[in-house]
């Protein structure tokens, strides 16, 4: 097991890539602070996890929320004695429309939860990650959508700027032994469509010519398999990397 002893807080976690993470993660003997905020989902993912080899404690919040990013954190500190990797999962899309419609209700609710969250959460990791004075380890789950036009200019630019973000981290604190590495997942059948609800038609048009040449949707086990090489000591001495998962989207 690649992850025995570690304790982890993923995000995001109730469906999806939260969900296959956490799962992957807890079967390779982590104990692990899952969070999202269905907490009816999370708790069933408990069960479903009683008898594997690692720990889940459910966490309830709103990444949006500082007081929630730090809860998490302190969670895990409490409960498992220390912090050694952050997931930052959790996400939404925009609705596709183009810069001209766009408008400001909808870049604040993707920008707090897209940008502010990680933010929030990676500030707080790295009090703790300097304070406990052995390094630490961020994986940010950032999206294609950050070097391609798969979305609207807000999704576009939230992820773009968490790429920002995590490679800033991972420089400033390369001597304090704290990685931070991005994963850049293409199309995958998760709810994050379902969620986004009925697309800007004249931007979804515009950028369907793009959708329609992307290769065939990857699985959440992809991006768990990803986030566990990069949790694991296997990739010690990465960081500051961006990672595209997305079946070659990226290469055109």
């Amino acid at each position: 097991m690649k992850l025995t002893g570690k304790s982890i807080v993923v995000t995001g976690a109730s469906s999806g890539m939260g969900k296959a993470i956490v799962e992957l993660f807890v079967n390779e003997g982590a104990s692990v602070v899952a969070v999202a905020r269905r907490k009816e989902r999370l708790e069933a993912l408990a069960e479903s996890l009683k008898d594997a080899p690692g720990k889940i404690v459910v966490c309830a919040g709103d990444v949006s929320k500082r007081e929630d990013n730090e809860a998490m954190i302190d969670l895990a500190v409490k409960e498992f004695g220390k912090l050694d990797v952050l997931v930052n999962n959790a996400g939404v899309m925009d609705d596709m429309a183009p810069m001209a419609q766009a408008s400001d209700e909808k870049y604040e609710s993707v920008m707090s939860i897209n940008v502010y969250g990680p933010m929030a959460a990676m500030r707080k990791a790295c009090q703790v990650f300097l304070a406990q004075g052995n390094g630490g380890n961020i994986i940010n789950v950032s999206s294609v959508g950050s070097m391609h036009q798969a979305a609207g200019p807000i999704y576009c630019a939230s992820k773009a700027a968490l790429n920002a973000m995590s490679k800033n981290t991972a420089y400033m604190y390369m001597k304090d032994k704290i990685r931070c590495n991005v994963i850049a997942p293409g199309g995958i059948k998760t709810e994050i469509g379902a969620a986004m609800g009925m697309p800007n038609l004249e931007g979804y048009g515009k950028l369907s010519g793009v959708l329609k040449l992307a290769p065939e949707q990857g699985e959440s086990s992809d991006i768990a398999s990803a986030a566990l090489f990069l949790a694991s000591d296997d990739s010690a001495y990465i960081s500051g990397i961006i990672m595209p998962v997305d079946g070659g989207w990226i290469s055109f």
